[in-house]
C-alpha cells in the first residue's frame, strides 16, 4: 500500500510535482516548499520536521487502518524515512525521534486527549475531528507534554506547519490555537516574563 508523501515539503529534496492553481500538488498536498530552508545548520531541524510528518502520517493510518504499533513502525522505518521514496529524493527523517512521537502518542494517549478536548471549542470535541487533524493533535500534545528539550514555541509551529500539508488556512489556525493553549498550560515556565 503506497503511502503518500508530501512531494513538495520544506525538507524535499526535489519539489518537481506538479500542482494545481490553488497550491496543491499532485498527491492532495499544499505546496509549501516556498518555507523550505536547506541550510546545512537546518539539517537536523529537517530531519525531526520529516519525523513529524511521518508520524502524523503513521497516526493516522493507525487510526484509519487499525494498523498496530509495531507494524506501523516497520512499515515506515522500512519504506518512508529513507531519502530515496518510490524514486522521489527526500531528507531522511530522524527514526528515533519519529519512534519516539508514535510510541509516545499511542503511550500517552489516555492522557493527552482529554487536554486536547478541553482546549477544543465547546461542542467539538476531539472525536469529532478529521482523523488527520486527530493525529496532528495528538503528536504535537505528545511533544508538549513530553519532550521538554523542545521549545513550546517550536512544537506548535512545526505542527502547524505539517497541519499545512493536509488542511487549509482555517484548520490550520484551530491548530495553532489548540496547541497554544495547550503549550501555556503544559509549559506554562516557558511563556512566563514574556
Amino acid at each position: 500500500m503506497a503511502m503518500p508523501r508530501a512531494l513538495c515539503w520544506p525538507w524535499s529534496a526535489s519539489s518537481g510535482a506538479s500542482g494545481d492553481s490553488l497550491g496543491h500538488s499532485a498527491m492532495g498536498r499544499k505546496d509549501i516548499s516556498d518555507r523550505a530552508d536547506c541550510s546545512g545548520d537546518s539539517r537536523k531541524a529537517n530531519q525531526r520536521g520529516a519525523a513529524r510528518l511521518a508520524a502524523v502520517q503513521a497516526l493516522y493510518q493507525m487510526e484509519l487502518a487499525g494498523t498496530g504499533l509495531n507494524e506501523i513502525l516497520a512499515q515506515f522505518e522500512t519504506y518512508w524515512l529513507k531519502d530515496d521514496v518510490e524514486g522521489e529524493q527526500y531528507r531522511p527523517a530522524e527514526a528515533a525521534f519519529f519512534r519516539d512521537i508514535v510510541g509516545g502518542v499511542v503511550r500517552e494517549q489516555t492522557h493527552l486527549d482529554p487536554k486536547i478536548d478541553a482546549a477544543l471549542t465547546r461542542g467539538w470535541p476531539l472525536k469529532r475531528i478529521e482523523m488527520v487533524l486527530r493525529a496532528v493533535l495528538r503528536a504535537g500534545a505528545y511533544e508538549l507534554a513530553c519532550r521538554k528539550d523542545v521549545p513550546a514555541r517550536v512544537v506548535t509551529s512545526e505542527y502547524v506547519d505539517v497541519a499545512s500539508a493536509f488542511v487549509d488556512q482555517e484548520e490550520t489556525g484551530m491548530v495553532n490555537a489548540v496547541l497554544d493553549q495547550l503549550a501555556h498550560q503544559l509549559r506554562a515556565v516557558e511563556f512566563d516574563g514574556g
